[in-house]
C-alpha cells in the first residue's frame, strides 16, 4: 500500500498485537478497521489500573526537588 500523501511503500508495524501500517517518508499512520477499536480498548484497560486522581504532594518533583520522570503512556508506547 502506498502513502497517500508522500506516494512511499507503507512500512508495516506491530506493537502489543495491533499493526500500523506508517509512511517512513511523512511519518504518517494508518490504520486498518478495528485496529483503532482494539487501541482503545488497550489503552482503557491501561488506565483503568493506573489510580490518577492521586495527585503528587510536590506538584510533579521529588522530595530533593528534582523533576520526576512521567511514565510514558499506552500511546507513547504504541507509536515510539
Amino acid at each position: 500500500m502506498k502513502c497517500p500523501i508522500c506516494d512511499v511503500d507503507l512500512l508495516l508495524s506491530e506493537k502489543q498485537g495491533i499493526e500500523i501500517d506508517y509512511c517512513p517518508k511523512c511519518r504518517g499512520i494508518w490504520l486498518d478497521r478495528g485496529e483503532l477499536d482494539k487501541i482503545m480498548e488497550i489503552s482503557q484497560s491501561v488506565s483503568s489500573r493506573e489510580h490518577p486522581d492521586r495527585h503528587d504532594e510536590h506538584g510533579g518533583y521529588g522530595h530533593h526537588g528534582y523533576k520526576k520522570h512521567r511514565k510514558k503512556s499506552f500511546f507513547e508506547e504504541l507509536f515510539d
